[in-house]
């Protein structure tokens, strides 16, 4: 995706930093979990696509030692200046309409990422590609639409608010492109691209301070995306994030599935 696309979450923006540190803390454990699962260990090469912040290429570079190769891509790479030194590569690239950054990958792996990529099927066809043989995928997207709602209990206007509120950013994404049924495909997808041993899981936070975090910077982010298109008030928001700001919410992030494979 380019930035002309429109993409809803830019990384220019300054809450985009607070949604990576919340996304780092809510799914970090499982990525890290299912990278050391594969294999991963010194001298591998790997490419992270669509990286946004650093924790996932710091953790890369830190197993891969100074023999390995992290490549890091991003149609916007302003918040990896940080991971940027042996053995890590930082580069401006566009998954679903760019060749890509190389072949013969140990492991390449992409993380809430291609549920917002127009073009998913040339990006994963690229992901695959430049895998050697024997290279892992793993790819971990979302779905929102397999539970829809940021509080599961409605059961007063605090969460009835904030599932209007999901629903509104529901409906930008997917006027966008976004795919908010693309984690269940995951499994079927990898295997129809040709991976042997696909497998996946999946991974619901439901309540935690990262995820009141994510709501936040998220509903700020957005915020004027959603009066301008009608789907909230100024005051709605305003309630909304006073609502958060109590602690007192149970607020779920969308599931994320994990699906990995083996190229033969």
């Amino acid at each position: 995706m380019t930035q002309a696309d429109g993409y809803l979450l830019d990384n220019r923006q300054s809450e985009a930093g607070q949604r990576f540190d919340a996304f780092a803390e809510l799914f970090d454990p499982t990525t890290f979990r299912h990278l050391e699962a594969l294999g991963l260990g010194p001298g591998w090469r790997c490419w992270e696509v669509g990286a946004g912040g650093t924790s996932v290429v710091s953790w890369l570079a830190e197993k891969v030692g100074p023999a390995g190769r992290v490549v890091a891509t991003d149609i916007d790479t302003s918040l990896l200046a940080a991971a940027a030194q042996a053995p890590v590569e930082i580069r401006t690239h566009d998954v679903g309409a760019e060749e890509p950054p190389g072949e013969g990958f140990d492991l390449v792996h992409a993380r809430l990422v291609l549920v917002h990529v127009p073009d998913r099927d040339r990006a994963l066809s690229s992901m695959v590609k430049a895998l050697r043989p024997g290279g892992r995928l793993l790819i971990e997207d979302a779905d929102p639409a397999l539970q829809p709602l940021i509080c599961p209990y409605e059961y007063g206007p605090e969460q009835r608010l904030a599932n209007r509120l999901r629903q509104g950013f529901r409906k930008l994404l997917a006027e966008r492109g976004a795919d908010l049924a693309y984690g269940r495909k995951l499994p079927r997808l990898l295997r129809e691209a040709g991976l042997h041993q696909v497998e996946a899981d999946a991974c619901f936070p439901v309540a935690s301070p990262a995820c009141t975090a994510l709501e936040t910077a998220t509903v700020r982010q957005i915020r004027d995306r959603l009066v301008t298109a009608g789907l909230a008030t100024d005051a709605d928001i305003d309630q909304h994030l006073a609502n958060v700001a109590t602690g007192s919410m149970d607020l779920a992030t969308a599931p994320m599935i994990s699906a990995w494979g083996r190229k033969p």
